[in-house]
Order: structure tokens, then sequence, then C-alpha cells
């Protein structure tokens, strides 16, 4: 195992790293540390697993706000490699979900790529626990993103500039790409969200997934609803079937939604098949509001 070093951190470059480092290029290797204390790895490229156009990179660091190494896959569109100065869509993952699962039914290069037509860009997912994407007294998934994988992408000179990261995601993904929006307006270009698994009352919320808020005072500061007034002038967009367990939720949330922001109700469940038939509108969405 050799190592090498990048923007004051330490980079570990395994075997299966180097080989990757062949393939995309040695500038890539010299942009994957960010900040003291982050360790990265490019550890794969999963583009086989789904056969999709594209390139997928997938990595890992260790966080210091989730207290855990955390998973990654950056992918980039036909056409485009590492080192292409992109916009970039963060796709969250749902309920016992992770990096390598986050995009329904493509690889993020899979998913990148359906908007090239409108505006190339890149995707990357992560590993963001079970927590719900808002910070938790022992797991920071939303520091994490903020903090660690954003200013890590940018390196990569993907997001780089004025409002040239957008956030999506699906189920508790898609809820944590509306409170994503909701808490830092000026840093996200739009917000995409696919059967957002999202709760009017901190009860109801606590009933049906215990682990996803940790407090009553915790619901209140993240509850996507009763938030939804600081999306005003954003670009969102949310779908979600109509026979979907969260759907009243829904319905509140689309009360709430200041303009421009949409919702759609189209026919479907909280099922695979659903998220995946709202992967490409939802990326193409985010590609037609980037500058």
């Amino acid at each position: 195992m050799g190592k090498a070093r990048a923007l004051g951190s330490e980079v570990t470059v395994t075997r299966r790293g180097l080989i990757i480092g062949g393939i995309v290029g040695v500038a890539s290797l010299a942009v994957l540390g960010v900040g003291a204390g982050v360790v990265v790895n490019d550890v794969s490229d999963v583009t086989g697993a789904f056969k999709d156009p594209g390139t997928n990179i997938e990595g890992y660091f260790r966080s210091r706000y989730r207290r855990c190494r955390v998973g990654f896959t950056v992918g980039y569109p036909e056409g485009y490699s590492p080192g292409a100065r992109l916009p970039l869509v963060i796709v969250m993952h749902g309920y016992r979900g992770d990096h390598r699962g986050a995009v329904a039914g493509y690889s993020p290069a899979g998913a990148a790529t359906l908007a090239n037509d409108v505006r190339p860009l890149a995707v990357v997912t992560v590993d963001g626990g079970q927590g719900y994407w808002h910070p938790h007294p022992l797991d920071d998934p939303m520091s994490m993103v903020m903090h660690e994988l954003i200013p890590m992408m940018q390196h990569r000179q993907l997001g780089v500039g004025t409002r040239r990261v957008a956030v999506m995601g699906t189920s508790m993904g898609g809820y944590g790409a509306l409170i994503f929006a909701e808490h830092f307006p000026d840093t996200f270009a739009g917000a995409a969200a696919i059967s957002p698994a999202i709760f009017a009352t901190y009860d109801w919320a606590h009933h049906i997934s215990p682990s996803a808020y940790w407090s009553p005072g915790d619901f209140a500061r993240y509850d996507a609803i009763s938030h939804a007034g600081s999306l005003a002038g954003q670009p969102v967009r949310a779908a979600s079937g109509v026979s979907d367990p969260f759907h009243p939720w829904v319905e509140d949330f689309k009360r709430a939604l200041p303009a421009p922001g949409i919702v759609e109700f189209p026919p479907g469940a909280h099922t695979t098949s659903f998220f995946a038939s709202q992967t490409e509108p939802s990326i193409r969405f985010l590609a037609s509001h980037f500058s």
C-alpha cells in the first residue's frame, strides 16, 4: 500500500486505487483529500454493477461528524471524465440504504447522463446513516455533507461556484433533500424529493420511525412541513404516489410550499418501481436550474 499527500491531508492509495488512478488519471488522485484528519480512499470503479453509461468512482473517508467511515460514489455522465468542472447533485439514500443504492434504477453516472441534453452534471451519493439526515447527538450527517462532502467534491472541480450544488433523495432521502434546502437556501440551486418520508407531528414520526427524531424539539427544528416557507423562490420538485402511505403529509407539505415549488401526485405507491420512474424527471428538473 502506498501513500500520497494531497491538500494538507493524507490519501491512502490501495493497489486497487492505483489501478483506478491509472484509468482516471493522476490529477484525480491529487484532489482526494480535504481538511486535516480526513483520509480518503478511492477503492473501486462500480460502473460495471449497473452497465450504465458514464464513469462511477467509489470511495470512502473518515468523517469527523459521523464518527465513522463513510462511503460515497461519484458519477460522471457519458462523455465526461474525472477532472471535468461540472455542477453537482447530491443524492441521499432512503432508510436502511447506503450510497450504493441511493439512485433508484440507476448508478450515479447513469442518472447524471439522463440530464446531458439539459445541462451536464455529476452525481454523488454518500452514506448518511439511519438518522433522517439531520444532526443527532452521536451522528451528524448534515454537517458531514456541508463541511466534508461538498468541500471534497469541490476539490474535484464539482459544484464549484455560487449555487452550483443541488440536492435530491428518495423516501428518507427525499426528506433529507427538503430539509437541506430549507436550512441552507443560499447553498443549493434546487431540491428534488421522490416519495419524501415526512410527518406532520412528532408523535406520528416516533410511532412509525422511532430513530428518526430524538426529541420533540429535534422534530420541531427539522420538520420539513413547518419550515417549507423558507423554500420561497427556490426551485423545488416533489413527487409522491397517490397510494403512498406518506401521501397525506406530502399533501400538507404541498399546501405549505411557496411558489415556484411544485408537488406532483402521479399514480403509484412507496415502491422501488415508483422511485425509479421519478429519477429522470427529478434529475432533469435540477439540471434545468443550474446557471
